[in-house]
């Protein structure tokens, strides 16, 4: 990681440097977040719900074809072996 100073405008104004910029994909124009994380302030972009949404959309199919494949495979494994006997403790 290296370290990049600037100085703080008048009205509380700083460049984020190039190299950052380039790094995240930060353009002018684009909204950052600040976070206080202890004694640090973090500056990331902010959190975008749609982007989080389509993730858990995506989770919730991935999850349901699992459930379905876990279905036919527990269905093939009972009409082949029968059903589990009862267990006696």
């Amino acid at each position: 990681m290296s370290d990049h100073k600037r100085k703080v405008g008048e009205r509380g104004q700083v460049t984020i440097p190039k190299e950052f910029r380039e790094e995240w994909g930060i353009k002018g124009g684009d909204e950052i977040e600040f976070t206080e994380q202890g004694d640090l302030i973090v500056i990331q972009p902010p959190t975008d719900e749609e982007y989080l949404a389509e993730g858990y959309k995506q989770r919730a199919e991935r999850s349901k074809r699992l459930a379905e494949e876990m279905e036919v495979a527990s269905s093939e494994a009972t009409d082949r072996l029968g059903d589990s006997p009862e267990w006696s403790e």
